[in-house]
């Protein structure tokens, strides 16, 4: 009976440590459920913000090209005036030598 009483007691011991070990897979698994949770959430965001750089990156590019084009245009443009400017100079020069000339004519 002893014997009995013995092996019922190991038993049992046996039996909470296996519902310890159940508890302890329970739990387990639900920390790796919500760990998968987690990380698939970080992956929706990560495709998100990759998603936000790229556009953003498009962007980037499209105004630097644009900047790049009136940076060119005003170029053109101060060039433009440049020349026109030296122009004026060069008839405002003949001009003197002309009327230069007729003042040294009508005398």
């Amino acid at each position: 009976m002893k014997k009995y009483e013995e092996e019922e007691k190991k038993l049992e011991n046996v039996l909470k440590k296996l519902d310890t070990m159940s508890n302890k897979v329970v739990k387990m698994s639900n920390d790796i459920s919500s760990l998968n949770n987690e990380k698939n959430q970080l992956l929706r965001e990560k495709e998100e913000s990759d998603k936000n750089y790229e556009k953003l990156l498009k962007q980037h590019e499209d105004l630097k090209f644009e900047l790049e084009k009136i940076d060119k245009d005003t170029g053109n443009k101060l060039g433009n005036q440049k020349n026109f400017n030296k122009k004026i100079d060069e008839l405002n020069q003949e001009t003197e030598t002309l009327i230069d000339e007729i003042e040294k004519w009508q005398t």
